[in-house]
C-alpha cells in the first residue's frame, strides 16, 4: 500500500528525491514517515510530516539538507534530499501511521511500511 522509489547512487553533496506513493488508505488522515537503516544498525527516523502537512520533524542529522512534503491529492509524500553525503547511505523506507506526536520517531507507531529503496552516496 505504500510504494517507495527515486533512490539510487549519487556523488557526495548530490540531490536525490524519495516518492512515496500510497494506494488502499485514506492517505490523507495518516501521518507519514521516512525512515532508514544502514548496514549493520537500526533503523533511524529521519522526517516526518502530519496529516495536514503543517507540522515536520527532522532528525538533527539532516536538517536543512533533507525536506519532506506530501500532495495529499497525489497521495504522495516527497523526500527532497540535497548535499548528500556518504554517511546518508542506507536503505530509506517510508512508513503511514495515525500516531501521537511523542512516538514520531518511534518504528512500532507506524502501521503500514513501503519496501524501501536504496540511496548510495559516494565519496
Amino acid at each position: 500500500q505504500l510504494q517507495a522509489s527515486g533512490g539510487g547512487l549519487v556523488q557526495a553533496g548530490g540531490s536525490l528525491r524519495l516518492s512515496c506513493a500510497a494506494s488502499g488508505l485514506t492517505f490523507s488522515s495518516y501521518d507519514i514517515a521516512w525512515f532508514r537503516q544502514a548496514p549493520g544498525k537500526e533503523r533511524e527516523f529521519v522526517a516526518g510530516i502530519r496529516r495536514s502537512g503543517g507540522n515536520t520533524r527532522y532528525v538533527d542529522s539532516v536538517k536543512g539538507r533533507l525536506t519532506i512534503s506530501r500532495d495529499n491529492a497525489k497521495n504522495t509524500v516527497y523526500l527532497q534530499m540535497n548535499s548528500l553525503k556518504p554517511e546518508d547511505t542506507a536503505v530509506y523506507y517510508c512508513a503511514a501511521g495515525r500516531i501521537i506526536i511523542s512516538t514520531v520517531s518511534t518504528p512500532w507507531a507506524y502501521t503500514y511500511w513501503g519496501q524501501g529503496t536504496q540511496v548510495t552516496v559516494s565519496s
